[in-house]
């Protein structure tokens, strides 16, 4: 019994850390967040690309692919007030002046559910998943 309780645990650790590959600097790719995220939150710091971004509820958007719906993006989402201060750190705006650049990101990667809705605001049934940072505290954010 006590050996099947132990290869029980080691495998669960195995399997956990396989979750999510880094790469050599240790950093989480944004594919591999992806994957991971979909079976269960993941923390760690990622490292991205920024290939597109928007604004929408009061946060900036960074992504790590210029589409955001790509099922592939990891998307950091940044409240309005930690943008200003962002902004104020980089000298102008982070849509503009991060595109195109490398950032790392610490946090909790989890996937999320965006509904969809009709022109006229009505709810439809139709919906997706994107895979979200969300930012808490501008020290999360670094640029390389």
């Amino acid at each position: 019994m006590r050996y099947s309780v132990l290869t029980l645990l080691l495998s669960a650790l195995v399997s956990s850390c396989a979750l999510a590959p880094q790469s050599s600097s240790g950093d989480i790719q944004p594919s591999d967040a992806v994957i991971a995220a979909a079976d269960h939150p993941i923390t760690g710091v990622f490292r991205l690309q920024v290939r597109g971004a928007g604004r929408r509820d009061r946060r900036l958007y960074l992504n790590s692919e210029s589409d955001y719906r790509d099922q592939r993006c990891l998307t950091v989402a940044i409240p309005e007030e930690i943008a200003a201060k962002l902004a104020a750190k980089l000298g102008g705006d982070p849509a503009v002046i991060l595109k195109g650049r490398v950032i790392r990101v610490k946090g909790e990667a989890r996937r999320v559910t965006i509904r969809l809705f009709e022109h006229d605001g009505t709810p439809m049934k139709e919906y997706y998943f994107q895979t979200h940072v969300q930012i808490e505290d501008i020290d999360q954010i670094e640029v390389l």
